[in-house]
């Protein structure tokens, strides 16, 4: 795909900076993911910006196919729309992304063709043809090396303007995070 270039994963276009660092398969990341449109409807679209990092931990183990398959699809036209379904479609379905305990089940046959034939599947997302750019890993890397600058390892981590919210968590209320923006 000569000239691609993928979409920031972003939304709003107000002054204060909100950054969630999500592992797409971990089920705090989907609790986080999932109050982002309620946020801006709540901080108000021309007030945040929200912008989803993407943050692979190895101890989900198709972390980094389904990472890259994100990746991939916002590469594609409507790329950032085309990234939230993806993202949509696995949080929908983790269950079919992850291992039981990390290391069993019925996934340890899966194969990475198969885990992208599921994404395409439940997001409606032909990606297979952008999984495959070669230089697609430069954006991921871009991701990793952007949360380990800031010190961040685990996911769901929050940013606000640039600094870390060790306090904020995906089991707070969406009013608690746009309070806190509000807060400049």
């Amino acid at each position: 795909m000569p000239g691609w270039k993928a979409a920031e994963l972003e939304w709003g276009h107000g002054p204060r900076i909100f950054e969630m660092f999500l592992e797409p398969t971990c089920p705090f990341s989907n609790k986080a993911f999932g109050k982002i449109k309620e946020l801006l409807s709540a901080a108000g679209e021309d007030k945040i910006i929200v912008k989803v990092r993407l943050q692979s931990q190895p101890w989900h183990l198709y972390s980094g196919v389904i990472v890259r398959a994100i990746l991939a699809a916002s590469t594609l036209d409507n790329g950032r729309e085309a990234a939230w379904r993806v993202l949509e479609a696995v949080a929908a379905h983790r269950e079919e992304f992850e291992f039981d305990k990390h290391c069993i089940g019925p996934n340890r046959t899966a194969t990475p063709n198969d885990i992208i034939a599921r994404i395409e599947r439940y997001s409606g997302i032909k990606l297979t043809a952008a999984f495959d750019i070669p230089d697609l890993d430069k954006t991921v890397k871009v991701h990793c090396r952007y949360a380990r600058q800031n010190g961040i390892h685990v996911s769901p981590t929050f940013m606000i303007d640039g600094l870390v919210q060790p306090d904020m968590s995906s089991g707070d209320a969406v009013s608690a995070w746009a309070g806190r923006l509000a807060g400049g």
